[in-house]
């Protein structure tokens, strides 16, 4: 298995932070190969995506998930900012792992989507992403 370990600044505001680039990157190595790339987040408060990004998909994903997860007091877990429990509570709707097939070195993505990184706590600004690719 080829794997390698990218780290993003994600800042102190909630992203939805496109890894594509990142991941044609790390599949150039492989060649012309079929596989499947996996991508990996071990954060707590994070998690991945495939969805459209630039056309306001990404604004709408971070708007949907605070209406579903509100930034308030309500969570019980409460350490770090005013509502940091919630984002606790992202990965059980947004996984921390990603699973795309990759046919000819290239990923199989449709016309629109891309692979992100998903992160709303405003308390990390660093990320880790492991993204692995096992070959078929």
């Amino acid at each position: 298995m080829l794997t390698e370990i990218i780290e993003i600044r994600t800042g102190s505001v909630e992203v939805v932070y496109d890894l594509t680039a990142e991941c044609e990157r790390f599949l150039a190595g492989v060649g012309d190969a079929d596989g499947l790339l996996h991508a990996w987040v071990p954060h707590a408060t994070a998690g991945l995506a495939i969805i459209e990004t630039g056309a306001g998909s990404d604004d709408d994903l971070l708007t949907a998930l605070g209406d579903l997860l509100p930034r308030d007091g309500r969570w019980r877990h409460r350490h770090g900012s005013p509502g940091h429990g919630r984002d606790h509570v992202l990965p059980a709707f947004l996984p921390p792992y990603a699973s795309v097939p990759v046919l000819g070195g290239r990923m199989a993505l449709g016309t629109w989507q891309s692979v992100c990184l998903v992160d709303t706590n405003i308390d990390n600004a660093v990320r880790t992403v492991r993204l692995s690719f096992l070959r078929g």
